[in-house]
Order: C-alpha cells, then sequence, then structure tokens
C-alpha cells in the first residue's frame, strides 16, 4: 500500500475537517465545560481522599479528559463511514487506483491529528488556565498515547461499521460496548486499590483501557518508570494491532466485493 495514496485520502479527509472548523470547537466543547463545573469538584474530592493517584488534581484530571475526548469522539467515526458507503463513496473509489485500505488508513490517521490538535489544546487550557505543570517530554509522550489510542479505536469503529452496514445497529452496538469501558477506564474517577471496593478494581483491569489511562496519567506527570508505562505500552500495542488487523482485513473483503 503506497504511502502516497494513504497522503492522497488524508489530505482530503482534512480539507473536509477543516473546510468547516466549528467541528473542531464543538469537539473541544464537551472537554472544557468538564474543566470548568466538574474540575473544581475533582480538586475538593482529591484533597480530602487519600489513595488519589500522584502529581496534584490537574495533572491527573487533564490526561483523564484527553482520553475520554478519544472514547466519545473516534467511536462514532464509523457512522459517518457508513454515510459515505451509501452514497457511493466505495464504488467511486473502486475505479481509481487507490485500494480500500489506503482509505482505511488516510482516515485513521486524520482522526489521529484532529486528536492530537484537541488534546493540545486541552494540555494548554490547564497549564495555562488551571495551574497544571507538566514536563515537555511528559506532555510529548502523553500525547502519542492519546493519538494511537484514537487510532486503535477508530479503526476498531470502522471496522465494526462496515461489517454491519446499518447505522442504527451499528450506533446500539457502539453505545453497548461503550458504556462499560468508558467507566471502567477510570477517566471521570481514577480507579485504585485504596478507592474502589476488590471487585471493582479487578474488573477495569480487564479493561485495556484502565491501563492506557494509567499510562497516560503517568506520562503527563513525567514519570517514566518501566512500572507505571509498560502495562499501558503493552495494552495499547495490542489494541492498535488487532484493530488495524481487523479493520484492514474488512476493507480488503469490501475491496474485493466492490471491484
Amino acid at each position: 500500500m503506497p504511502l502516497r495514496e494513504v497522503w492522497l485520502v488524508f489530505q482530503r479527509e482534512m480539507t473536509h475537517r477543516y473546510r468547516q472548523p466549528v467541528w473542531l470547537v464543538m469537539g473541544l466543547g464537551q472537554p472544557v465545560l468538564y474543566m470548568v463545573f466538574f474540575g473544581p469538584l475533582i480538586d475538593k474530592y482529591a484533597a480530602y481522599t487519600p489513595g488519589f493517584p500522584p502529581g496534584g488534581t490537574w495533572m491527573v484530571f487533564a490526561p483523564a479528559l484527553m482520553v475520554q475526548m478519544v472514547i466519545i469522539g473516534s467511536s462514532f467515526v464509523g457512522l459517518s463511514l457508513l454515510a459515505e458507503y451509501r452514497h457511493g463513496v466505495f464504488e467511486r473509489f473502486s475505479v481509481t487506483p487507490i485500494r480500500l485500505t489506503a482509505l482505511l488508513f488516510g482516515k485513521v490517521l486524520a482522526v489521529a491529528v484532529n486528536v492530537l490538535v484537541q488534546a493540545g489544546v486541552i494540555a494548554l487550557l490547564c497549564i495555562l488556565f488551571f495551574g497544571a505543570r507538566p514536563p515537555a517530554d511528559g506532555v510529548a509522550l502523553c500525547l502519542l498515547i492519546v493519538a494511537c489510542l484514537s487510532a486503535a479505536i477508530a479503526s476498531a469503529s470502522y471496522a465494526l461499521a462496515l461489517r454491519i452496514k446499518d447505522e442504527e445497529k451499528a450506533q446500539v452496538v457502539l453505545n453497548t460496548v461503550l458504556m462499560p469501558f468508558f467507566l471502567l477506564s477510570g477517566t471521570l474517577l481514577p480507579i485504585t486499590t485504596e478507592l474502589a471496593p476488590d471487585w471493582l478494581w479487578k474488573l477495569s483491569r480487564v479493561n485495556p483501557v484502565a491501563h492506557v489511562m494509567d499510562a497516560d496519567r503517568a506520562s503527563f506527570r513525567g514519570d517514566f518508570s518501566v512500572h507505571s508505562l509498560l502495562p499501558g505500552t503493552v495494552a495499547l500495542a495490542l489494541m492498535t494491532l488487532l484493530s488495524f488487523y481487523w479493520a484492514a482485513r474488512t476493507f480488503s473483503r469490501q475491496n474485493a466485493g466492490v471491484r
């Protein structure tokens, strides 16, 4: 799959996204509301709760907002793919030299870049207005983790949508799967052995996103120890590889069917 094909699809996607930058602003609306209305509650909660993760409230909450944005935003990109499928985009691509797998990776790259921009804005707002003081290399690693997680979730969303090929059914399945993943990831409130019941802690360890969330928080506060980063890195790598493999096979089968 030539990189030029991926780049052409990526340019197409970014042109569509930033032709109307209002969507970028709207995507940041929910994290900003959480900063203003939920952040002060977390600040008080952290002050009086033993076992709260180290680093201070906003060092814990800022990367959580990024992961929350990824989970909610990247999970439903498959619905837009179904709209394109219904309008004949796949058929148009079938008469060009561009492979449908290039369509997949170009779209995923656009989603990851869009998330990088939004996550960077969140980090900047937390630094400027809420007193977060993360190290520069920690922010860079945190953004890289967020981008990779976005790519993994977006790939799975595209694959699932293309398998189901029905927007209403896909939305039901995504909502059903998304809720436990989100609640057990520890984004809204950290899930630690001190704060959570034993059964909830063990259940959260089954969720790979929870390990990624832990690694993201550790990197944002500048903790680069193997103990802090290795479980999340392994979980993220497995998620990304499996999602890419599933999505590439799904798009390849669709490519064979279209042609």
